[in-house]
C-alpha cells in the first residue's frame, strides 16, 4: 500500500502548505501547474495503453468497452451529476462554519472519483507498480494546496477518507489476485490508460472528454472475462 500511503501523505503535506499561504493561489500559477500535470497524464495514459496493446487477446475489446461503458455512463449522467454536486457545494458559502464542510465534500469527491484513484490501487496490489498512484498523489498535492488556501487546515480530514477508499480497492485486488489474470489486467490497463489520457486532455483544456461517463468501461472487460470463464 505504499502508493496509497504516499497519496494520503501528499494531501496532508499540501494541506499544511496551502493553509500557511492564508490566501488563494494565483490563477496564473494554477494554470501552469495544471498544464504540466495534464501533459504528464497524457504521457502516462498513452504509455499504459500502447505498451499493453501487444498483450491483448481481444484487440477490439477496448473499443467495445469504451462504447458500452460510454453509453451506460452517459445514460446515468455520471459526469453531469458529479459536476452538479461540486457546483452546488461551491455555491453560497454563507458562513465560516459551513465552508469547511463544503470544501471537504468537494475535495473528497475530486480525490476519490477518477481512473487514477480507482485503478491505481488495483495495479499497485497486483503488479507492485505505483506509477498511477504517484501521479494521482501529485495531482492531489496541488489540489490540496489550493483547497487549504481557501478552506483552511481542516481539509486534512480528506486524507484518511482517501486512504480508506483506495485501501478498499487495494485489499479487494490483493485478496482476489489469483482470479485476476494478466490478460484481464492488460485489457484494464488499455482502457484505463485511455481514460487517463482523456483526463489529461481535460486538464489541458483541449477537450472535455467527460471521463467520468467512461468509467463503466472498466467493468466491461471484467464481465467479459467472467463470461468466458463460465463457458
Amino acid at each position: 500500500m505504499i502508493g496509497t500511503i504516499v497519496n494520503a501523505t501528499t494531501i496532508i503535506a499540501g494541506t499544511i502548505i496551502g493553509s500557511l499561504l492564508h490566501r488563494g493561489v494565483k490563477e496564473k500559477y494554477k494554470e501552469v501547474l495544471y498544464t504540466g500535470l495534464g501533459l504528464a497524464s497524457l504521457a502516462i495514459g498513452l504509455n499504459a495503453t500502447i505498451s499493453h496493446f501487444s498483450l491483448s487477446q481481444y484487440p477490439v475489446l477496448f473499443i467495445i468497452s469504451l462504447a458500452i461503458g460510454g453509453v451506460i455512463g452517459t445514460a446515468l449522467d455520471i459526469d453531469g451529476r458529479f459536476k452538479r454536486i461540486v457546483d452546488k457545494l461551491q455555491r453560497g458559502k454563507k458562513q465560516d462554519g459551513n465552508r469547511l464542510a463544503e470544501g471537504l465534500s468537494t475535495a473528497i469527491l475530486l480525490y476519490c472519483i477518477g481512473p487514477l484513484s480507482m485503478l491505481g490501487p488495483v495495479i499497485s496490489a497486483l503488479k507492485g507498480d505505483h506509477t498511477f498512484l504517484f501521479t494521482n498523489a501529485t495531482l492531489d498535492f496541488i489540489s490540496s494546496m489550493v483547497f487549504a488556501s481557501t478552506y483552511g487546515i481542516g481539509m486534512v480530514l480528506a486524507a484518511p477518507v482517501l486512504f480508506c477508499w483506495q485501501g478498499m480497492f487495494w485489499l479487494v485486488a490483493h485478496i482476489s489476485s489469483t482470479a485476476i489474470s494478466d490478460a484481464l489486467m492488460a485489457e484494464l490497463l488499455i482502457v484505463g490508460g485511455l481514460l487517463i489520457t482523456g483526463s489529461g486532455l481535460s486538464l489541458l483544456n483541449l477537450k472535455d472528454c467527460k471521463t467520468l461517463n467512461l468509467l463503466p468501461a472498466l467493468l466491461v472487460p471484467v464481465i467479459w472475462f467472467l463470461i468466458r470463464a463460465m463457458v
